[in-house]
């Protein structure tokens, strides 16, 4: 039997499943394996989704399950997709009422399917979003977009928004997803905006995509030009090279040639861009101001200056393209809630498990199925912004995954590595002033993160702690604001980076004139993940000891990370090999 859930339209023989796993033939009938189980419920504000021309700043409730109808090489979401199981005890049975009824108790506009994909579970989404509507909520989701006409139909009447995400625009790139070519996708797209549903658009942007996505605005285009593009400038996880990455810099020199098609393109996973904001259409002042919100999100502003402006620009009276309402407080996440930080904290588990020597999937499952159903990630995120804490974070799931030997030498190795440094101290004459950034100059690291406290732990001063910054991992402050802390050393984030070139010509740009800059004290780590979301950060920490006190310190860094990844991931170290993953050492990692 065929299964009309999505274009890939498996043959599915009787009491088989298709090649997603999630479907059945049962009794010559496409059944869900594994209906109305939810990983994660939780309040976002719905530029988390990512989603920027529909009700700015309103809270919606997030559902997520697992899963995927494709399998892409580099998933941001691997860990939900294709190592959490859907049928894991961390997911919990709700029924759709259940569901609305926690949306209306915590006062959210409506209910939006983001993560995994809503083709991994159509008939609960479905059966959710009818009695949502039923509720008078709204309803959305962000898709691949590769339903079949049949399903896309069924379920238009209840869907109010969708993140249409494009993963090309080649045959090709969809083929090694698993689906045929991206013509649906299209034709998706076109029958979605035509049938009245609020459409934005995401794109990869990657070292050498920019001709499809030049292509891509056209079509947009010719269906709507007011229809947003979200540009998701590629970060390489899991088996994706590093190669594949364009530098923020790159990725802000390209949009304005795609301007040229469509006035409504947005840049993310890029900290520091001004290319998260709306201007106006006319006179090009900046409507709705956004910043970086962790990876593919986004974050709301300037919401009192929207609401004085009323719907007009207050340069040229201008209508504001975004004609839906704004609530009066917009909804504030925490730690590891919503979006896709979620992901990011089940990684950071899974970093520890694999250098403790874990290979086997399940065996990392079971340990997410005990923080989970303990509810541990508030903890989590309180625990790992410590780095003192850290090995005892390293010993607790070595217990829980039975690798007690394991767990105690790295976190013996932290720990003496850790009392070199201390017995430094003494030794440290002056703390130099020290900003740790990401991406460019201007995004300020929160001043509490675990990257500012392994500049203390190194003898640094940490200068972010005199900014109260919000936002998730910070947020972009002024050239006054970094004046005044005035900094002789800069560290670049490890995570979402940017060329030290780079920084300097933003520096050139935006007239920065820090001691730092001057005196050419900018630095960014031989490798990603070695300030935050790993065991891994240990070699930063004495790449900082390092360069801060070159008189005290004097780790053999390449000699370190080779130990390090011999002792601990049973490999070599190949920088050129690493990429922007916090659990997997390199893109050649791969499971039992």
């Amino acid at each position: 039997m065929k299964c009309t859930v999505c274009e890939r339209s498996c043959l599915i023989p009787e009491g088989r499943s298709g090649a997603c796993g999630l479907y059945l033939n049962k009794g010559n009938e496409i059944r869900e394996r594994y209906p109305d189980r939810y990983l994660i419920t939780t309040p976002i504000s719905i530029e988390t989704m990512p989603m920027l021309h529909y009700y700015p700043g309103s809270k919606f409730l997030q559902v997520s399950t697992a899963g995927c109808n494709f399998s892409c090489s580099g998933c941001i979401s691997a860990v939900i997709v294709k190592e959490m199981k859907a049928d894991s005890r961390a997911l919990r049975h709700l029924e759709p009422d259940q569901v609305v009824a926690m949306a209306r108790k915590q006062e959210c506009l409506g209910i939006t399917f983001l993560i995994n994909d809503p083709l991994a579970s159509f008939f609960t989404f479905r059966r959710l979003a009818r009695a949502a509507k039923e509720a008078g909520l709204l309803v959305g989701c962000s898709s691949n977009a590769y339903f079949s006409e049949q399903s896309l139909a069924s379920i238009i009447p209840y869907l109010d928004f969708i993140n249409v995400g494009f993963k090309g625009l080649s045959d090709q790139i969809y083929r090694r997803c698993g689906g045929s070519g991206v013509a649906p996708v299209l034709r998706n797209l076109k029958t979605l905006y035509d049938s009245g549903v609020h459409v934005e658009v995401s794109s990869i942007l990657e070292q050498d995509n920019k001709e499809e996505v030049l292509q891509l605005a056209r079509i947009i285009s010719s269906i709507s030009p007011n229809i947003p593009l979200q540009l998701m400038r590629f970060i390489p996880f899991e088996d994706a090279d590093p190669a594949r990455e364009i530098s923020i810099q790159e990725a802000e020199d390209f949009l304005p040639e795609l301007k040229q098609h469509l006035p409504y393109v947005y840049l993310f996973n890029s900290p520091g861009t001004s290319y998260l904001n709306t201007l106006c259409p006319q006179c090009g002042s900046t409507l709705y101001r956004r910043d970086f919100y962790g990876p593919m999100g986004a974050k709301l502003k300037n919401l009192r200056e929207i609401h004085d402006a009323a719907g007009i620009c207050l340069h040229c009276g201008q209508a504001s393209p975004i004609s839906y309402g704004t609530p009066t407080d917009p909804y504030q996440e925490g730690g590891f809630q919503g979006g896709y930080p979620f992901t990011r904290a089940l990684e950071m588990i899974e970093a520890i498990l694999i250098a403790l020597g874990v290979k086997e999937k399940e065996e990392v499952v079971r340990v997410w199925e005990e923080v989970l159903g303990e509810q541990q990630l508030s903890e989590l995120h309180h625990q790992i912004q410590n780095p003192l804490s850290y090995p005892a974070f390293i010993r607790r799931y070595g217990q829980l995954a039975g690798r007690n030997s394991q767990a105690e030498a790295l976190a013996g190795y932290i720990e003496e590595k850790l009392a070199i440094i201390k017995a430094g101290h003494p030794q440290i004459r002056r703390r130099p002033r020290v900003y740790y950034c990401m991406g460019k100059p201007l995004f300020c690291i929160k001043g509490e993160r675990f990257e500012n406290q392994m500049v203390e732990l190194a003898g640094g001063y940490s200068v972010n702690k005199e900014l109260n910054i919000d936002g998730r991992p910070g947020e972009t402050i002024t050239l006054a604001e970094l004046r005044a802390i005035n900094p002789e050393v800069v560290f670049i984030s490890a995570f979402i980076s940017t060329p030290v070139a780079s920084f300097y010509r933003s520096c050139t740009e935006q007239a920065i004139d820090i001691p730092a800059v001057l005196d050419r004290r900018v630095y960014l780590h031989p490798s990603p993940g070695w300030d935050f979301g790993n065991p891994r950060w240990i070699l930063g920490l004495m790449n900082i000891a390092n360069l801060l006190h070159p008189e005290i310190y004097h780790f053999d860094i390449q000699a370190e990370s080779q130990q390090f990844y011999r002792d601990f991931y049973q490999t070599e170290y190949n920088p050129s090999a690493v990429n922007r993953s916090f659990s997997k050492p390199t893109r050649h990692w791969s499971w039992k």
